[in-house]
């Protein structure tokens, strides 16, 4: 087969391609937006966790921390972006410590923007912070292992 004639093959042969190459085919049958909600309600689970190891973050209930993970994940993917590219000079002269306070900083905003959700200080969302990125890295490990395709 000449190079590139994959992309003249008709429409139904290419698709069925793309669509073996999709994320959701090593979920095990389960569909990405499942994968989503599971990751969601570990995360708010998460949040309450630091609630109860570090008296500096508070939370009210199950339901503000549903909504504060919801807002840190928005905030992780909208804005922290923008930050780490602003911030660059400083991030590589500190060899990549400034994360961590830009981490508290999306931590300390979204606790500014919600009600059920409390922070202290700037310190208590650093803290905070750590505690929540540890979580979610056993979180993200976990589920790794929990939707691993069999076979």
């Amino acid at each position: 087969m000449a190079p590139g004639a994959q992309f003249f093959r008709p429409l139904a042969k290419r698709s069925s391609i793309a669509r073996s190459k999709t994320p959701a085919a090593g979920l095990a049958g389960y569909s990405c937006l499942m994968k989503i909600i599971v990751r969601w309600l570990l995360l708010a689970a998460a949040l309450l966790l630091v609630d109860y190891l570090y008296s500096g973050v508070s939370v009210e209930s199950f339901g503000a921390a549903m909504i504060a993970a919801l807002v840190l994940g928005l905030l992780n993917t909208l804005l922290r972006p923008i930050l780490v590219l602003l911030t660059l000079p400083v991030t590589l002269i500190t060899l990549g410590l400034f994360l961590f306070v830009i981490n508290a900083l999306m931590f300390y905003f979204a606790a500014h923007l919600l009600e059920g959700f409390h922070v202290d200080s700037f310190t208590a969302a650093l803290i905070g912070s750590l505690l929540y990125s540890l979580c979610g890295v056993v979180i993200d490990s976990a589920m790794e292992q929990m939707f691993k395709r069999k076979g």
